[in-house]
This record gives structure tokens, C-alpha cells and sequence, in this order.
């Protein structure tokens, strides 16, 4: 993804709500984790991961276990060759920035994950990460702003011109969305109840209704003659 708007994925490895998101033509991507998967009980986690690859034809993010560079390198490749759509999420540390720099010299796109500082964030863009993801609720609850690490990691990235995208993560309530693309955020990965609340308004709902009962009224009357 090269245009310069704001993306959607869903952070979610629900594969109902993942279809539902398909139809409704405005998610772009989808990013999992290791707790998602789990969650799911899925019996085999490539055919699990190759499944949503077929729904969403945009970047999926499956995200490795193994810890050291060697170990990384090894399982993301495999990974990768799973579908051509994937992208291999890895943890920001010194063992997972060494595989990243391997990886992105082969051709193999990387979503730096769990990062929580600037200087995480400069380093996996100098890794050729795809994607970096800073954890703006995660952040928040530790009575720090997560979000003006996002604005900040943007602001840095535009003046070195770096292709790295920044995804927004760890996303919590309907204003985070608004908030990320204040930001800059290339991406915004939401929960689906997340993506679902973004429809909603009272405003809406009590005009939708209003407009219902007027219409009834009309064709009522439209009987009676």
C-alpha cells in the first residue's frame, strides 16, 4: 500500500467477523496475534491463517514465536510462504530487528510489533520494516500518551522519508481511530466491536426511526383514501 490515505485492518483472528468486514468494503488488512489465534482454537495455524488470507486479499500480519534472530528468520520464512499476502509480524528487540534486516533483504515483509518508544520505531525503519506498530492503549494505561508516540514516529518518518508504514495498534475506543488519522497513522488496526461502534450515532438512530414512522404515516393515510 503506497497511497497516501488512511487504511483500516481489523486486529482480529474471528473468522465470521472477519467476512462480515470483507462485505463490508472498507477493511484492508487484518492483523493477528498469538492470544487471537488462541482464542479461536484453531486446530492448525497455517491453514487457519491461509483461510483469512482468502477473505481479505490485503497485508494479513501472522506473527511468530520464536525469539532469537536464527529461530525468527527460519519460522518467518516459512511463514511467509504461506500466501502471498502475509506479512510476518515481529517483536521489536534487538534478536527480532536482526531478523528483520535479513528478512526485508529477501523480499519478506516485516510488521515490527510491541513497539512502545520512538527509538524502537527509528530502529525498525532502518531494519526495512514494512510496518511498525506502536501500542497506543497499552501506552494510555500506563498513564503515558500513546498517540503522540504515533504522531511523533509520523512526524520523524516523513522528514527521513522512510517507506516504513505506521500502524496504529492497541486501538480502544472509537476516538483512538480519530485520533490516529489526526496523527498521520497510515493504519489503524481495530477491534471488530471497535469498527462496529465507528457506525454508530443517536443522532442516526433517531433520524432513521423518525424518517420510518413519517413514511408509515404517509402510506397509512394514502389507504384510507
Amino acid at each position: 500500500m503506497t497511497d497516501n490515505h488512511m487504511h483500516l485492518f481489523l486486529d482480529t483472528a474471528n473468522i465470521e467477523h472477519i467476512r462480515r468486514a470483507a462485505k463490508l468494503g472498507i477493511v484492508s488488512g487484518i492483523t493477528t496475534n498469538p492470544s487471537l489465534v488462541a482464542k479461536e482454537k484453531c486446530a492448525n495455524y497455517r491453514d487457519f491463517i491461509q483461510e483469512i488470507c482468502t477473505i481479505i486479499d490485503g497485508p494479513i500480519s501472522a506473527e511468530v514465536l520464536s525469539q532469537d534472530a536464527t529461530a525468527i528468520i527460519e519460522e518467518a520464512r516459512d511463514i511467509a510462504s504461506w500466501a502471498s499476502n502475509i506479512v510476518v509480524k515481529v517483536p521489536i528487540t534487538d534478536q527480532g530487528i536482526e531478523a528483520t534486516s535479513q528478512l526485508s533483504r529477501e523480499g519478506i515483509k516485516v510488521n515490527l510489533t510491541l513497539c512502545f518508544s520512538v527509538n524502537q520505531a527509528l530502529l525498525g525503519a532502518l531494519s526495512g520494516a514494512a510496518y511498525v506498530s506502536p501500542f497506543v492503549g497499552r501506552l494510555d494505561d500506563i498513564g503515558e500518551n500513546g498517540m503522540q508516540l504515533v504522531a511523533d514516529i509520523v512526524e520523524i518518518y516523513k522528514i527521513y522519508n522512510f517507506p516504513t508504514q505506521v500502524i496504529a495498534a492497541s486501538i480502544r475506543h472509537p476516538m483512538h481511530c480519530v485520533a490516529a488519522a489526526k496523527a498521520g497513522a497510515h493504519v489503524a488496526t481495530i477491534p471488530y466491536k471497535i469498527l462496529m461502534q465507528m457506525f454508530e450515532h443517536p443522532l442516526t438512530t433517531i433520524g432513521i426511526a423518525r424518517f420510518l414512522k413519517d413514511f408509515s404515516e404517509l402510506k397509512i393515510q394514502g389507504d384510507k383514501r
